[in-house]
């Protein structure tokens, strides 16, 4: 079942990229396995699935442990600074770096390990109460005073829109968070690559791809509801 899926959803990837112009190789799938046990993870994996995001520190370092299959974890929930030494040297990216303390923090717990961790920016561009992410006001201050921490590198931005039945309505945050990316790649700081936009769910991935998403966080529709 788990395979079915993953390949009815690498299909609609293939589709959605091919529709708007793009290379169906630029978009690689993330897998989120939040809830979802180990053994799942390890089917999805034998049936060629590489990248897993988990959304809990707990969840993530308990599941690692019990694994099997060569994997690369990204972590993609809420993150607070306390909890980075857990995962810092398990997790291949964090795409939700949302305040400077929280980068340094990273940084700090890379440098013990020797290890140099990717990142991704997570911007609010709908700017409401209950999402994380910086503003798209202090988006680039923060992209450049975190440029400087050198065991970090910036790889692009993350965002989630709000919710809607109609995944074009989506749209118009999948379309400003490419925008920025473009503003901050103009810029041309050091060290700072604006490749990855990691945007787009089960729910809204094709409208995603059409405004430029290259991480797609697909859960429910691979693993089942939760």
């Amino acid at each position: 079942m788990i395979s079915e899926n993953l390949n009815a959803i690498k299909k609609r990837i293939a589709d959605a990229a091919v529709a708007a112009g793009r290379n169906p190789n630029d978009i690689k799938l993330v897998a989120v396995s939040k809830t979802k046990p180990a053994s799942f993870i390890d089917e999805a994996a034998r049936a060629g699935q590489l990248v897993f995001g988990e959304n809990y520190v707990q969840e993530l370092t308990e599941k690692q442990n019990i694994v099997k299959e060569p994997i690369e974890w990204h972590f993609i929930g809420h993150l607070q600074s306390n909890k980075v030494k857990y995962i810092a040297d398990i997790v291949k990216m964090i795409h939700s770096v949302d305040k400077l303390s929280l980068a340094e923090e990273i940084n700090r717990q890379c440098e013990k390990i020797n290890k140099k961790c990717d990142i991704l920016i997570q911007v609010n561009v709908s700017g409401e109460a209950t999402k994380s992410g910086t503003t798209t006001a202090e988006v680039i201050s923060l992209v450049k005073e975190a440029a400087k921490l050198p065991n970090l590198q910036i790889k692009g931005l993350m965002t989630m829109p709000p919710f809607f039945d109609d995944p074009d309505r989506a749209r118009p945050y999948f379309k400003e968070l490419y925008t920025l990316s473009k503003e901050i790649e103009s810029l041309s700081v050091p060290g700072v690559s604006m490749k990855e936009l990691s945007m787009g769910m089960s729910g809204d991935f094709e409208a995603a791809i059409a405004e430029g998403a290259t991480l797609v966080r697909v859960g429910s529709a691979i693993f089942g509801s939760r």
